[in-house]
């Protein structure tokens, strides 16, 4: 967890916090972040004596309520999903790797075949959700403040006020970050880690959980590959050592090279999720 960031996340009882601030669909701004505890200290002492050695029980203890807190709100939202047949997933990645454009580019590609919602995780702004809302799709923007990542009941309370449908997809953009998104689990059918070949190759190893804790590789920006150094061979087989069945897209979301299996991918899973139902 992020025990040094200044992360300030959330907690499940601040949805019903009237001083909070939300963008929604219809502009609304929600801010997420607040002064409760969320597990995080500034603790950095080092010296092995008994006060320095409580402090760090007392800190792995708060770490371990926050999360299992968080791990019993994405169990509802996980059986939420299920019941309603929502295709939910978790996008995350470092800033600037191109989400927001993907996202848009698969919206448009993918609007005619099933409902779509999206929630927007940023520290501050509503400009990511602008652009999903343009292509005509709602979006909730949640502005997290300090803290680095969604959680779980921020999703719980972006999802009372999208109201996702039956069969439909719900795409969670996550804040900007490869470290502690991979500490929270939103209740998602999959995570998406989206890496582009203008960062290193080296990536999965320096980020290992987060790449450990993904279903799917998305390496974007490929168009670009001719003029960067970044082995995608290499970047591939690094993510594989740490999550061996981890499906991988090539693609560009500015000229929509490799798009189209990532789209097919993506229909695959509204058919296996509406299966049940037609039994």
């Amino acid at each position: 967890m992020c025990t040094t960031c200044g992360c300030g996340g959330s907690s499940d009882d601040d949805r019903a916090d009237p001083g909070h601030d939300a963008h929604h669909a219809h502009g609304e701004e929600h801010d997420a972040s607040h002064p409760h505890d969320h597990g995080h200290t500034h603790d950095h002492a080092t010296d092995p004596d008994p006060e320095s050695a409580a402090a760090r029980r007392r800190l792995i203890q708060v770490e371990q309520d926050v999360l299992g807190r968080n791990n019993g709100i994405a169990a509802l939202n996980r059986q939420d999903f299920s019941r309603r047949g929502i295709v939910a997933l978790n996008f995350v990645s470092s800033p600037g790797s191109g989400k927001t454009t993907l996202l848009c580019k698969t919206i448009e590609a993918l609007k005619a075949d099933a409902p779509i919602t999206v929630i927007e995780g940023d520290q501050r702004t509503s400009y990511d959700a602008e652009r999903i809302r343009s292509t005509g799709i709602p979006a909730f923007q949640v502005n997290t403040g300090k803290a680095c990542h969604l959680d779980a009941a921020m999703v719980r309370h972006a999802i009372d006020h999208l109201g996702p449908t039956q069969g439909s997809f719900l795409f969670i953009e996550n804040v900007g970050n490869l470290v502690c998104p991979a500490e929270f689990d939103l209740g998602e059918q999959a995570r998406i880690v989206i890496l582009s070949v203008t960062e290193g190759d080296d990536k999965p190893l320096k980020y290992a959980p987060i790449f450990a804790a993904s279903d799917v590789l998305i390496l974007n920006k490929i168009d670009l590959a001719p003029y960067v150094d970044f082995d995608i061979p290499r970047c591939i087989a690094y993510a594989r050592e740490l999550r061996p069945d981890i499906e991988v897209f090539k693609l560009s979301s500015r000229t929509g090279a490799g798009l189209e299996n990532w789209i097919a991918w993506l229909r695959a899973r509204v058919v296996r999720q509406e299966a049940p139902a037609t039994r």
